[in-house]
């Protein structure tokens, strides 16, 4: 039992990183722009709320957890959401291949922030934030030490990991039961019959790929912040998340509320290797071991071949996902 609650708290974090990723995109692809930048931008998000944390920190006399918390999101937001920008102006306005795009935005992201990391870590192998780390991983008062096994395994966590699945609840009332939401699924499916009834198509898809960006950043704050103990270092694995968080897109099959039980499925199938034997009590070899590490990649890769074969409407993409909108050619 105490094998199986580890692995629960192991994954539940693991699940949020990729899960503020992963309803990032789908925010941004349900305006038809196929963003493959999310690691890059995670990166960003990661960064910049390090950077503004730890200034904060090592520059204040009297530093509150409360304003570690503020600027951390604030920074990470706005530095991801540039990043959704420079790319929506590339693709939107300019027309470029989104797929290339996203690919240079991603190892933009990395340099960037590798780039900036070297001077906060002035030769060093790692750096930390430790008031921002108490402040992002603060556990809930009461519920998080007196229900026994529900407060290990639900309770024990930072406040962004009960945002995350509050995010996931409002995005998914958003994209289905209102006008912006309806519009903006319009604008991804058939971008020129939503402008011939009077959408304005440019202002969705800058909106969607920017906000998109700004959720995909905070997944980056989270794991540096929380997840990763307030740490910066020259070695991170940002990028296997990002790249984690979109195939979890298509294993949602771009529905939010999917994302909840998918990320934490996912975080679960990431640690499986860790934990799998000690919970059967066997012995594994070193090359189980990293067969039973491929699981999360080989269940999306099983998902999507279903979900081509069944053609379902509700589990397809957005019809124009990938294309770029010039009107003129409507």
């Amino acid at each position: 039992m105490s094998n199986l609650i580890a692995w629960i708290i192991r994954a539940i974090p693991f699940g949020t990183i990729i899960m503020f990723g992963s309803m990032g995109e789908i925010t941004t692809e349900k305006s038809g722009n196929l963003n493959l930048g999310v690691p890059g931008i995670m990166y960003l998000g990661g960064f910049a709320g390090f950077a503004s944390s730890y200034f904060y920190e090592k520059n204040s006399a009297d530093p509150k957890g409360w304003i570690c918390v503020i600027l951390a999101l604030v920074a990470a937001i706005a530095a991801s959401m540039l990043g959704g920008l420079i790319f929506s102006f590339l693709t939107i306005t300019l027309r470029a291949n989104q797929n290339v795009t996203g690919l240079a935005l991603t190892t933009f992201g990395m340099g960037v922030a590798n780039f900036f990391g070297v001077f906060i870590l002035n030769g060093a192998s790692y750096t930390a934030a430790p008031l921002a780390y108490a402040s992002f991983s603060k556990k809930i008062p009461f519920l998080s030490s007196k229900l026994g096994i529900v407060s290990k395994t639900v309770f024990a966590y930072g406040f962004l990991v009960y945002a995350a699945i509050i995010i996931a609840v409002v995005l998914h009332y958003v994209l289905n039961k209102t006008r912006v939401g309806l519009n903006l699924r319009a604008v991804g499916e058939n971008p020129g019959t939503a402008d011939a009834a009077g959408i304005n198509v440019t202002k969705y898809k800058y909106l969607a790929t920017c906000i998109g960006a700004g959720l995909s950043g905070i997944g980056g704050l989270y794991y540096v912040l929380d997840y990763n103990q307030g740490i910066w270092a020259t070695t991170g694995q940002i990028e296997a998340l990002g790249w984690l968080a979109v195939a979890l897109v298509i294993f949602t099959t771009w529905k939010p509320l999917n994302c909840i039980w998918g990320a934490y499925l996912f975080g679960m199938l990431y640690w499986l290797y860790q934990f799998l034997p000690s919970i059967l009590g066997i012995k594994v070899a070193s090359y189980v071991t990293d067969l039973i590490q491929m699981v999360p990649y080989v269940v999306t890769i099983i998902v999507l071949v279903v979900v081509s074969f069944r053609k379902k409407k509700e589990n397809q993409p957005p019809e124009s996902l990938g294309l770029s909108y010039f009107r003129e050619e409507r």
